[in-house]
């Protein structure tokens, strides 16, 4: 039973769907898209940031 979840858990971001345009590349965008990218700067940030140390 638990494989069967999984499964399904695995296959439902398959099943999302949202009108064209999603992302800076398409003809519009919205303010909540870019929370990817802020998330995206952040960690890489810290990673810059924990690295340099020794």
């Amino acid at each position: 039973m638990k494989r069967r979840w999984i499964g399904l858990a695995i296959l439902a971001p398959a099943l999302a769907a949202a009108h064209e345009g999603h992302g800076p590349e398409g003809p519009h965008w919205h303010a909540t898209d870019a929370w990817g990218f802020v998330a995206l700067g952040l960690v890489i940030a810290a990673a810059l940031w924990l690295g340099r140390r020794k």
